[in-house]
C-alpha cells in the first residue's frame, strides 16, 4: 500500500492522484491534508514517513507546492530515502539507483498529466540489485545510523 500527503497547495494534485489509483484499483491511505486550509507540509511529511518507517506502507507520495519542503522535510526521518521528481527519468531512476520509497512532486511545477506518468513510471521500477547499487544505498544508510544515534 502506498501512503500519500499533500499540504494545501498540494491538495488538488493528490485528490486528482486518489482518484486515478481508485479507478485502477491502487491501495493507498490519504493522511492529509483534506482540504485547501493552510497547514504546514513538515508535518504531512512526518505523518506518511513514520508509517514508512514503521513499516505500515512501503511507498510514500508527497506532494507541496515545489516539492522542495516535503523532500527535505521527508529525509529526516530515519529509512526514508525520499526524491523530488520532476521528470519521468528521475523517478524511474530515483527507484532503480537509489531504491526510494518516497517521491516529492510540487504541484505548481508539473501538471496532473506528467504527475500521473511520474508515479506510474517508479510504483513501476524496481530497484537495481547490482553490486554497486547495494553498496550505495548500505553507504547511505550507514551516514543516516551515525547521525540518528539516540544518546
Amino acid at each position: 500500500m502506498i501512503a500519500i500527503g499533500s499540504d494545501h497547495v498540494g491538495y488538488s494534485l493528490k485528490e486528482l492522484i486518489k482518484n486515478c489509483f481508485d479507478q485502477n484499483n491502487v491501495e493507498y491511505q490519504d493522511f492529509g491534508t483534506f482540504n485547501e486550509e493552510r497547514v504546514d507540509s513538515v508535518d504531512i511529511a512526518q505523518l506518511v514517513c513514520e508509517q514508512i518507517m514503521n513499516e505500515e506502507y512501503e511507498k510514500g507520495i508527497l506532494i507541496c507546492g515545489t516539492g522542495i519542503g516535503m523532500s527535505i522535510s521527508a529525509n529526516k526521518i530515519p529509512g526514508i530515502r525520499a526524491a523530488l521528481v520532476e521528470n519521468i527519468y528521475s523517478a524511474q531512476i530515483s527507484k532503480e539507483h537509489n531504491d526510494a520509497n518516497v517521491i516529492c512532486m510540487g504541484a505548481r511545477i508539473i501538471g496532473s498529466s506528467l504527475a500521473k506518468e511520474i508515479i506510474s513510471c517508479w510504483l513501476q521500477a524496481d530497484f537495481d540489485t547490482k553490486e554497486r547499487r547495494i553498496r550505495r544505498k548500505n553507504k547511505i544508510q550507514a551516514i543516516e545510523k551515525k547521525y540518528n544515534k539516540c544518546d
